[in-house]
């Protein structure tokens, strides 16, 4: 009896071991993470640096030299501008994300990637249409304006593509993804129309004489298509990289959320 019950539980116990259970299996097996998930897991620590970078360089465009320098200077302008929508937005955004006070968890409708970056686009190529343009470089009102605006564009789409929860996955990036692509191209679009124009589009302080007496000697011209190789090479590939990212995730298996609104 006790020989027999010994031979069964050792039977039992090999069957367990060359059968494992799938569920479990599968459970075990890594997963990908998507870059919401990986924003929704980051420690406190990092979601607080992410936010003091984003905070310093608000800081570092706007109380530094550049506003001073932007009334005289095209390239400084644009500076501002980049500083702004392509690097603290995502870095404020990349902070909040998924976290207690990302406002994507608390109203989704409001945070759709695809609406959000037809309303950067409307705003970027409005405050750079001539009129606008000369208000926010010899206006502080206007400055302000223009800055303000920038910000919320940039954060509204950001938020967009990266906010949410971090079951919210396959929708929200799909869509994030299509918002950040577009992005990309309209900035590198207005960035080649500025850099590769043969005359200068805005008026400029130093009048027919063709010559930026505040920077360098740069003419007119060349000063803008220093403003437009700056939105090419930062705006672009800022938003062409976070795309990426998103697609990324998405590859790598990411499935649709239940209930996920985009």
């Amino acid at each position: 009896m006790s020989t027999a019950w010994v031979e069964q539980a050792l039977r039992t116990r090999s069957c367990c071991c060359m059968s494992p259970n799938p569920e479990k299996r599968q459970r075990s097996e890594p997963m990908i993470p998507s870059l919401v998930e990986v924003m929704s897991q980051q420690p406190t620590a990092t979601r607080r640096a992410l936010l003091l970078l984003g905070l310093l360089t608000l800081a570092a465009v706007w109380l530094g030299p550049l506003p001073q320098l932007a009334g005289r200077a095209f390239f400084a302008h644009m500076t501002m501008h980049m500083g702004v929508v392509a690097v603290a937005a995502p870095l404020l955004a990349l902070g909040l994300a998924g976290g207690r006070f990302d406002p994507v968890l608390r109203a989704p409708g409001w945070f759709s990637p695809i609406p959000a970056s037809v309303l950067e686009l409307v705003v970027v190529w409005a405050w750079h249409a001539p009129a606008l343009h000369h208000v926010a470089r010899h206006s502080p009102v206007g400055l302000v304006a223009e800055q303000g605006t920038f910000l919320l564009a940039g954060l509204l789409l950001w938020l967009s593509a990266v906010g949410g929860a971090a079951a919210r996955g396959g929708k929200r990036a799909a869509a994030g993804v299509v918002g950040l692509l577009l992005t990309a191209m309209h900035m590198t679009l207005l960035g080649a129309l500025l850099a590769l124009s043969k005359r200068p589009l805005y008026e400029h302080p130093a009048g027919s004489g063709q010559v930026l007496h505040a920077f360098a000697g740069l003419t007119p011209l060349e000063d803008q298509h220093l403003g437009g190789a700056i939105m090419l090479l930062v705006g672009g590939v800022a938003y062409l990289l976070g795309g990426l990212w998103l697609t990324r995730g998405l590859l790598r298996g990411k499935g649709l959320a239940p209930g996920e609104q985009p």
